[in-house]
């Protein structure tokens, strides 16, 4: 059943394109000669049908006598069947399919096309180009189709008419497998590159200690960070974000599905500025110092290739489209989503919740390897990290709310654990103390990294020195009444440029 649907699929999709050419006043790219002399050779030649096999699929073959014939031959070659004039013969009989090619005889005039399998790798060549071209055709003809339709959502649309047309090129290029000389050649290579830099091949997070397990966010990577409401997932992510774009000049985007992007950069502007969050929010008014003090502490992140996207409810797809988007013309090199569960599945998922995240989840992690860029998705807790009464109720990965895949997807899990948050905290000291917990490092080790969190000024601050100067993580930050300014300096006259 199956078959026949792919079959009327294929059927459909060589009627449209043969429309379409005869509209333009011209035939479809094929070449039948050279997909019956393939055939030919696959029945006198048994040392190239590994290599003809592993390179053509059945819709490299534009016409259907040869694509059912094509078939036959997959078939017997799965079945480590050889291949001649009966074997395909009685496997096209028992397909009920022998009559339709032109029986016995139309396989014995295939053998009479070629008369060695010399050139058939340069047949094979041309069959996958035709085969491009036919499926660009069939993308094109989709795009065409849906930019008429006054309904369709142009996301979506963006989102399929890239996909399709990556699929057109990607699937008629195949991979071939490599020696492991040249592996090690490409991996020393690299890790002589390495002892040029700081030590960190990724997108740095701007936490010394936390740098040191991950070598920095690593291409193609989904980080999860999770931890209860108002435990601080969003003040983390954008001290990480700021770091990365402020710091290392790195462009950023950060996709917020819960916050607008104007609450986004008042937290921003109170972490950079060292401003104590109530006065950013207007409970406190300012006085000239301050804003004095905001003005040029806002220089540097004004300037900062930071991309915010705010979208409620956004769906993957969407999501997709935007991320291929913002890395094509912007050149972002991390993203931030904020967070998973808010999310839109697939609609066919719509009211099953685990299957639905768990696509989410899935497609996050093709995301980031399809892009190759990490991608940190913020993910909310489940109850039961502040129902145990063991471990100083420290979150752990089945804790992760909605979907046992998240943790199975994810290269890194961290964990942000703030026992005030839960009312364990008593002194000052107390209060600002965090853990974020590497519950998960596929390619490193798992620890715990004390901090202090600055909560009136949304910082996160190692107890050792960080290694960046910033408003986050310098030295001086960890002073509350932290200022940008150099001492003795006027900034009086300074205004935000």
């Amino acid at each position: 059943m199956a078959e026949a649907k792919k079959s009327r699929k294929k059927t459909d999709e060589k009627a449209t394109i043969d429309n379409l050419g005869a509209g333009l006043g011209n035939k479809p790219p094929q070449a039948v000669d050279f997909e019956e002399a393939v055939l030919g050779a696959l029945l006198i030649d048994a040392n190239c049908v590994e290599d003809v096999m592993e390179e053509l699929e059945p819709n490299c073959f534009y016409e259907p006598r040869n694509r059912t014939i094509f078939e036959a031959m997959s078939k017997l070659v799965n079945e480590h069947v050889a291949l001649d004039l009966l074997s395909v013969g009685e496997k096209l009989k028992a397909m009920g399919k022998l009559d339709e090619v032109g029986g016995t005889l139309a396989l014995v005039s295939l053998t009479e096309r070629i008369a060695a399998a010399a050139h058939v790798e340069y047949y094979v060549k041309v069959l996958k180009q035709k085969c491009i071209q036919r499926e660009l055709i069939s993308a094109a003809y989709e795009i065409l189709k849906g930019s008429f339709d006054d309904g369709a959502n142009v996301d979506e649309l963006i989102d399929m008419s890239q996909s399709r047309i990556d699929a057109a090129i990607n699937n008629n290029v195949k991979r071939d497998f490599r020696d492991i000389g040249s592996v090690i050649k490409e991996a020393t290579d690299d890790l002589e590159a390495l002892q040029t830099r700081s030590g960190i091949s990724g997108v740095p997070s701007g936490f010394e200690t936390l740098d040191k397990y991950t070598l920095g966010w690593q291409q193609s990577n989904l980080i999860i960070l999770g931890a209860r409401p108002s435990v601080g997932k969003t003040a983390f992510a954008l001290n990480v974000l700021r770091n990365a774009a402020v710091d290392s000049n790195m462009p950023v985007a950060i996709f917020s599905l819960e916050m607008s992007a104007i609450e986004l950069v008042k937290r921003l502007i109170t972490t950079e500025s060292g401003l104590p969050a109530d006065k950013i929010k207007g409970g406190i008014k300012m006085d000239p110092q301050d804003w004095d003090q905001l003005n040029y502490s806002l220089k540097a992140i004004s300037k900062a290739p930071i991309y915010i996207d705010d979208t409620p409810g956004i769906s993957i797809t969407e999501f997709r489209s935007k991320a291929k988007r913002l890395v094509r013309s912007k050149g972002v090199r991390f993203i931030v989503v904020d967070y998973l569960q808010l999310m839109q599945g697939p609609p066919e998922l719509r009211g099953m919740r685990e299957q639905e995240v768990a696509a989410i989840s899935r497609m996050l992690k093709g995301t980031a390897k399809e892009l190759n860029i990490p991608i940190m998705a913020l993910s909310q807790l489940s109850r039961n990290s502040v129902q145990r009464t063991n471990s100083n109720n420290r979150p752990m990965l089945s804790d992760l709310r909605e979907s046992g895949s998240i943790e199975q997807d994810a290269d890194i899990v961290l964990f942000v654990h703030r026992p005030d948050a839960i009312g364990l905290g008593d002194t000052v000291e107390d209060k600002e103390y965090t853990e974020i917990i590497i519950a998960k490092n596929r390619n490193g080790q798992i620890d715990t990294i004390p901090m202090r969190f600055k909560g009136g000024q949304l910082r996160f601050v190692e107890n050792t020195s960080g290694t960046f100067e910033s408003a986050m993580n310098s030295e001086a930050s960890v002073q509350s009444d932290y200022s940008p300014f150099p001492s003795g300096d006027d900034f009086s006259n300074s205004s935000f440029q």
